[in-house]
């Protein structure tokens, strides 16, 4: 597996599916802040008159999903789900169908967002549960306080670096001040 945060800023990412599934995956993405975001829908119990996106109550044919750089399938039939990401796969799309790993390109991890801090668990889809309850182990570790720990120091960060600080110079003070303002207890800190 290779780990990697994708910025989403200048690429269309498409959402394929009907129900519950394709709602979650819908709350994923807007977590991440998609701003191109296409959905396919089936059955969506309203929630997709509401979403910030382009809305399509159909499945997509092969050249509506040309020029996406990621396309989600969620809550189909197995079938329809390969034939969907075939057409993804052949239009350059990496896919996720959630639930069929043998289908998947990548999948997706669990997620704690503190506003630009992002953790995330993965088991490699071997044991999603795990990852599930690590999360919300995670979630109780780091609350809702770290965004502001975050933006307090990327501004340190950045008043730093404009100093011409080196690397490891910066590296030492971002440690000093994680430990002077008790952001981690002494034995989580490296």
């Amino acid at each position: 597996m290779l780990p990697l945060i994708l910025n989403v800023a200048n690429h269309r990412i498409a959402l394929i599916g009907e129900g519950g599934a394709a709602y979650r995956r819908y709350e994923f993405l807007q977590g991440a802040g998609i701003e191109q975001l296409s959905i396919y829908i089936g059955n969506h119990d309203g929630w997709a008159c509401e979403a910030e996106a382009a809305v399509y109550d159909r499945w997509p044919v092969k050249a509506d999903l040309a020029g996406v750089a990621v396309a989600f399938v969620a809550g189909l039939s197995r079938e329809l789900s390969g034939e969907i990401a075939a057409h993804a796969r052949a239009a350059g799309a990496l896919v996720n169908v959630e639930d069929v790993p043998e289908l998947c390109d990548f999948h997706v991890p669990a997620v704690v967002r503190r506003g630009d801090l992002l953790l995330t668990v993965s088991t490699g889809g071997k044991a999603p549960g795990l990852s599930s309850q690590i999360r919300a182990y995670l979630e109780r570790l780091f609350g809702s306080e770290w965004a502001g720990h975050l933006t307090k120091l990327s501004d340190a960060r950045r008043r730093w670096r404009t100093e011409s600080l080196a690397t490891s110079e910066v590296a030492k003070l971002t440690e000093a001040m994680v430990t002077r303002e008790g952001w981690l207890p002494p034995e989580h800190r490296s």
